[in-house]
């Protein structure tokens, strides 16, 4: 006769109940699991690079987006300054896109006490840098707050950007978008023009030229005065791109566009356009398997490290452009189908791996858990249909990719073998995940893999939604359990992919971490964390 029931019953709660003695910490998850409340500020950052835009298996986009703006409110009525600084974090290049940002901008702004004005004012360049992102911030302003003194001044400090050139570099490329044009904004905000520069290209915008200057006005002015002349002739499209510099939003809707206008325009296609046409580029020729120089311009470009982080390039955007590439055609809304080029695709991945951001090989051992439950497959953060699972299973190789012992498997209710190590190729990886989507969510089997296997990690990096909610006991308990039985020093990270408000972590555990998911720089993180730098 044994008391091991009554044992265990201390040490293991089903995670459909939260641990006795620990009951206000925690909070029960929209799964029916019981996890530990995440931290205002993990809250916060979380929204900030994943978004709230789409919904997710367990709460649609209003209810997330509902409870995105009431954690921002009260984190700006807390502290406004370090608000800022988040939306500065996740504006740089580190969330999905600027969307989420732009709105936290937009609450920062409505902030009740002058801090919160102050702290609006001093990022609002940094967050606002091009035309797209200035008309998403006027809609979102209108639709929440209206054009008071500070959005008015705000609004005319962008227009009256002393740099008139880049300025109308902007208001050309970027004529208008979300219901605004920059005619709407001159006329909101009541600009003065700076300089003469200022004036004629605030005439261009009002009333257009309708006599085009003979002679092109300043070098500033120089885009729109070819744009112009391209208006008057089509028919000489090539000379309008190669001695304007033009790009294809600006040559594209008043051009004759054939395989060489767009082969001059891919000489000096900047690094995010190349990223979104490279489909098209190969449909009209321009990218082919036998021309050489210009597959090497594709591979100067996107694999460089520089060049990825100076054009904000995030992960997502280079796997939504490698998906969407090997499609063909038949993923996003191009209407176009090309052949993929196999070296184009060996370029992107490349890109992939160094658009994160990573350190030399740690030593340590690691045991990667990517979430392959049903729900992992459901939420998908862009138009070409990314899941968190295959964003998950990108993020865990890319860390694996950097180190030297690591193993990669898949929990759902089990503990799945998904055949993923460093030499796969992310499609082949994300391929080999995404064949293993489904079934409930139990985060601590991995702990019970590892026990079972005597498996000593030194760090444990979960790659989960969060919503662990099937176990018999919870992952805090089951880490804790292999502490005494294989590893007292095990590190565990929990790296969240969804705009939620729980946690996996023990507040009360040292050698724990909540990572917000989407950030370039989480494997660099994980592996500092792994070697006590931080």
């Amino acid at each position: 006769m044994s008391y091991k029931f009554f044992v265990q019953k201390k040490s293991q709660t089903p995670q459909s109940q939260p641990i006795p003695g620990r009951e206000a910490e925690m909070i029960q998850g929209r799964s029916g699991g019981w996890m530990f409340k995440a931290d205002l500020w993990h809250v916060l950052r979380r929204c900030l690079l994943i978004g709230t835009a789409q919904s997710t298996y367990y709460a649609d986009k209003h209810e997330l987006t509902d409870d995105f703006v009431a954690v921002l409110q009260q984190a700006i009525a807390l502290n406004p300054d370090r608000v800022a600084s988040e939306i500065l974090y996740a504006s740089d290049g580190r969330a999905i896109n600027n969307s989420a940002p732009l709105l936290a901008l937009v609450l920062l702004s409505m902030g009740e006490t002058m801090e919160a004005k102050h702290a609006f004012q001093a990022i609002f360049p940094q967050v606002v840098r091009t035309g797209s992102h200035f008309y998403e911030w006027l809609s979102y302003t209108k639709a929440m707050r209206g054009f008071g003194k500070l959005i008015r001044e705000a609004g005319q400090s962008w227009l009256s950007n002393p740099d008139v050139k880049g300025l109308a570099y902007q208001l050309l490329k970027y004529q208008q978008r979300q219901g605004f044009s920059h005619r709407d904004g001159l006329r909101l905000f009541h600009v003065k023009p700076l300089t003469e520069d200022h004036n004629q290209l605030f005439q261009w915008v009002m009333q257009g030229w309708e006599n085009l200057p003979q002679e092109i006005p300043s070098e500033a002015l120089a885009q729109i005065w070819w744009y112009e002349w391209l208006k008057r002739n089509p028919e000489k499209t090539h000379e309008a791109i190669a001695k304007g510099r033009l790009t294809h939003e600006m040559a594209a809707p008043v051009g004759k566009m054939d395989q060489r206008a767009w082969q001059l325009l891919f000489n000096e296609m900047p690094i995010g356009a190349l990223l979104r046409n490279l489909g098209s580029l190969t449909q009209l020729g321009v990218l082919t398997a036998d021309n050489r120089d210009n597959l090497k311009r594709v591979a100067k470009v996107l694999n460089s490290a520089e060049h990825l982080r100076k054009g904000r390039i995030h992960p997502i955007d280079v796997l939504k452009a490698l998906k969407t590439y090997q499609s063909g055609g038949q993923l996003g809304r191009s209407q176009k189908t090309w052949q993929p080029v196999p070296r184009i695709v060996a370029i992107l991945e490349q890109a992939l791996a160094l658009s994160f951001d990573v350190v030399p090989p740690t030593g340590k051992v690691f045991l990667h858990a990517i979430d392959v439950s049903g729900s992992m497959s459901y939420y998908s953060v862009s138009a070409i249909g990314l899941t968190c699972c295959e964003i998950a299973t990108t993020m865990a190789l890319a860390t694996a990719k950097a180190e030297k012992h690591y193993v990669i498997r898949g929990f759902a209710t089990d503990f799945r073998d998904l055949k993923i190590t460093a030499r796969d190729s992310f499609s082949e990886a994300i391929a080999k995940a995404s064949n293993q989507n489904f079934g409930g969510t139990d985060a601590s089997v991995a702990y019970d893999w590892a026990m079972k296997h005597k498996f000593k990690a030194d760090v444990f990096c979960f790659w989960t939604d969060c919503e662990s909610w099937t176990g018999r006991k919870h992952p805090s308990q089951a880490l804790a359990e292999y502490r005494r039985k294989v590893n007292p020093q095990a590190k565990a990270v929990y790296v969240t992919l969804a705009p939620s408000q729980i946690s996996l972590v023990d507040p009360q555990d040292a050698l724990s971490w909540d990572v917000a998911g989407f950030d370039p720089g989480t494997p660099r993180l994980i592996q500092m964390l792994a070697a006590g730098e931080l």
